[in-house]
């Protein structure tokens, strides 16, 4: 195989397909992500070794790890691929596309509590513009800002040095309960209380699950896993049976005089749920996306801000 040098104009659906195939850790995965077929994936990847003259991917049975090469690849894709969203948001503003548009990431936990009322405000002052919402997780959704997939994103502090924010509400935990509970009439509880409790947490990928991990290390223990899943009803469904012990921030903990389940204050160092906008360090930020980050300033405006956006 000749190696063709990279500076040959590389195809970025390619470069997007391998930077899946890597982040999903298979051919499969990817093309669920991607919404195509297996087969298109497993091309497009091969197209950009031939065209690169290297393999990228050590494929063993159903996975696939990074050779040498490829960890270049993917590190300069991701890279390759945000510049690439950049460009087209400068580039329609430019052009004067007055409608805008606004990819927005949010994560399922207080969401409905926190940011609906502000979409409701945007939608009244900004009605031409385009607002795409996507939910996952805080892990998955600073994936996606990384290779430029959205341009915003909340997610809960802290995060990594490669982005800036603004931030939006902080919030105490509250560890739920059956209000049979021995502890349930409690003021506060601190998670030594409930180490030998079994937990109910939050599918893999969300920042919630990293504060309660965090919190247990420190007091030298692995909590047991009851239960996982994404659905805060299921959650609160599952502690109020007795199946374990669930946290959730305060604005969306179920008070006891509303069903089964008792919220009692987790007085723990360190557990404080802090939301925040944030966006890839040095990222260009479209009108619509400042009038967003504007207008949480506006409703939100004691969080700070750790630096401004780009104008």
């Amino acid at each position: 195989m000749d190696f063709i040098p990279y500076r040959n104009v590389m195809e970025f659906r390619n470069l997007r397909a391998f930077v899946e195939v890597v982040r999903q850790g298979g051919f499969t995965p990817a093309a669920k992500a991607l919404f195509a077929t297996q087969s298109t994936i497993s091309k497009a990847v091969r197209q950009l070794e031939d065209e690169i003259g290297l393999p990228l991917l050590d494929r063993i049975g159903h996975r696939s790890h990074l050779t040498a090469p490829g960890e270049v690849v993917y590190r300069r894709a991701v890279k390759l691929l945000a510049e690439r969203e950049d460009l087209a948001r400068e580039l329609d503003e430019i052009r004067g596309l007055k409608q805008g548009s606004l990819s927005l990431g949010l994560p399922p936990v207080a969401s409905s509590a926190l940011f609906a009322p502000l979409f409701a405000i945007y939608r009244q002052r900004f009605p031409g513009i385009d607002v795409r919402l996507v939910e996952h997780g805080s892990d998955r959704l600073e994936e996606m800002l990384r290779t430029g997939e959205i341009e915003m994103a909340a997610s809960l502090l802290p995060f990594g040095e490669d982005f800036e924010w603004q931030g939006v509400r902080r919030e105490p935990l509250m560890a739920v309960m059956p209000r049979a509970h021995a502890l349930a009439g409690r003021q506060t509880i601190k998670i030594e209380d409930v180490r030998e409790e079994p937990f109910i947490l939050f599918e893999a990928g969300f920042g919630l699950n990293r504060i309660i991990g965090d919190a247990c290390r420190r007091h030298g223990f692995s909590p047991a896993v009851a239960a996982r899943s994404s659905q805060i009803e299921f959650i609160v469904g599952l502690a109020a049976a007795g199946l374990g012990i669930a946290f959730l921030p305060q604005i969306i903990a179920p008070r006891s005089e509303a069903g089964h389940a008792a919220s009692v204050l987790l007085d723990e160092p360190g557990t404080a749920w802090h939301i925040a906008m944030i966006w890839r360090r040095g990222a260009y930020l479209s009108h619509a996306a400042r009038a967003w980050l504007a207008l949480v300033e506006e409703m939100h405006p004691d969080e700070g801000r750790a630096e401004p956006p780009q104008s």
